[in-house]
């Protein structure tokens, strides 16, 4: 059955700075925690790093070019904290602001709103040698960048998102250790989330103090997580990774408050005296949508006696115990990741019953696969068709289901630096080969033409 979306539906692609752009001591910038991580032996496959990347910096034309021949409605991008203030506090890089001036005015020259990302991971190190997320004035630091960002490109930029994907700067850079900074300190990873939450807040509130009309959203990873079984400890099994990966976000910024049980939850790991008597009215301000990136699913058992261990070689990104994860079967992507759409229905159904009235997109979606250059020059990747397609379709029937879903962004517009697997794993519309930079738009590019062309899945 044709899948024809909402006439102001919004399609658009999405990338993030420090896996596109490159240029990573040129005109200014200075170093972010992605430097000294990728260049650190053993935490990124292959030894592979960004300074290079897409080069996105020197291609932004030809790149802004793709964008318009994809036929989006919107871009979603990420400003490079430490280009326009290379130590994250002081004074800001003209430079830096320039890059993200020009890009943004080519965007909307043709026709292309640019959605703009805070904060996707790349933290200025000098923020990170004072205590990065851990430290409380980081908060600080970020809402006087947010609001100076707003000041700059305020006029031009409608839509701003504080962070992306929180869940993975708290987890997998504080707790498994997996993304930068690098660290295996569970109490760490939960100051870090509730100093992610407070500058989300001040974010907003400087975001709006410089620009009246502004809007902000967030972006949350929100966990799809199914239990094993019906059985009583599976359920609580989920519904506590739920309140920890979860509503440990979704709650003080939407309602004001922690859930009450995830202080029991925690409290082998932290007493959370980084929370002090005004901040959850700083956190909950009014935004006006919420982003949710979706790739996969999870499925949830408990494991009686099983304890989260900070030492062990591969320490869990998830602050609590009792819990196992489950394997079912299934097809999956490159990344290993089962392949499930109805989860996306579930999430974007269950978040709306949940927090009513507040207008959703999909900030991300996509697959990775295993992509090759054809001997007929081109790209061909029909596992990815079907990833969008279906996924696309599982969008359409959460509208169906009265979810106010406003926007699709598909991942990514180019293959890029996937954090610690480095160039191995491509999640692109185009192909990027990267010892020359040249672009090969795929089988997928047209197909998503064809879908935002007839604002639908045919």
């Amino acid at each position: 059955m044709p899948a024809t979306f909402p006439k102001d539906f919004l399609w658009g692609s999405a990338t993030a700075s420090y896996q596109i752009e490159g240029a990573v001591d040129e005109d200014g910038r200075g170093p972010s925690i992605w430097d000294v991580f990728s260049h650190t032996p053993g935490k990124v496959a292959r030894g592979e790093t960004g300074d290079v990347a897409c080069d996105h910096y020197h291609r932004w034309r030809e790149d802004v070019a793709l964008l318009a021949d994809l036929g989006v409605g919107a871009y979603r991008l990420s400003i490079a904290w430490p280009r326009v203030q290379p130590t994250g506090a002081g004074a800001f890089n003209q430079a830096g602001l320039d890059f993200y001036d020009h890009l943004v005015d080519a965007l909307l020259a043709a026709g292309i709103a640019p959605v703009v990302t805070l904060y996707h991971w790349d933290l200025p190190q000098a923020l990170q040698e004072k205590g990065g997320w851990v430290e409380r004035d980081t908060a600080h630091r970020f809402a006087a960048y947010a609001e100076r960002m707003a000041t700059t490109l305020g006029d031009r930029v409608r839509l701003w998102t504080t962070f992306n994907e929180p869940w993975c700067v708290a987890y997998l850079g504080h707790a498994s250790g997996e993304h930068a900074p690098g660290a295996h300190n569970p109490a760490a990873a939960l100051t870090s989330v509730h100093h992610l939450n407070l500058a989300h807040g001040l974010g907003v509130q400087a975001i709006k103090a410089a620009r009246s009309g502004a809007q902000t959203s967030i972006v949350w990873n929100l966990q799809a997580l199914k239990p094993a079984t019906d059985d009583a400890e599976d359920l609580e099994a989920c519904a506590k990774l739920s309140r920890v990966g979860n509503e440990i976000f979704t709650d003080p910024v939407l309602g004001g408050s922690y859930p009450a049980a995830l202080f029991e939850d925690t409290a082998r790991f932290t007493t959370w005296d980084c929370i002090r008597e005004d901040d959850l009215a700083t956190i909950h301000q009014p935004i006006d949508a919420v982003g949710i990136n979706y790739y996969t699913t999870a499925t949830v058992a408990a494991a009686p006696g099983v304890l989260y261990d900070s030492q062990t070689a591969h320490p869990s990104p998830w602050i609590a115990d009792d819990v196992r994860f489950i394997d079912p079967p299934g097809p999956r992507t490159d990344m290993g990741w089962l392949i499930d759409p109805s989860g996306l229905t579930t999430l974007l159904t269950d978040f709306h019953q949940r927090w009513p009235g507040i207008p959703l997109m999909v900030t991300e979606n996509g697959a990775a696969c295993a992509d090759t250059i054809a001997a007929d020059g081109g790209v061909h990747d029909p596992a990815r068709i079907d990833y969008l397609d279906a996924h696309i379709g599982a969008v359409h029937a959460a509208i169906e289901d009265g979810a106010p879903v406003c926007g699709y962004f598909a991942w990514s517009l180019m293959d890029n630096f996937e954090w610690a697997h480095g160039y191995g794993k491509r999640f692109g519309l185009t192909y990027v080969d990267y010892p020359t930079q040249r672009r090969i738009p795929k089988d997928s590019f047209a197909w998503y033409q064809g879908v935002i062309a007839r604002n639908g899945l045919a």
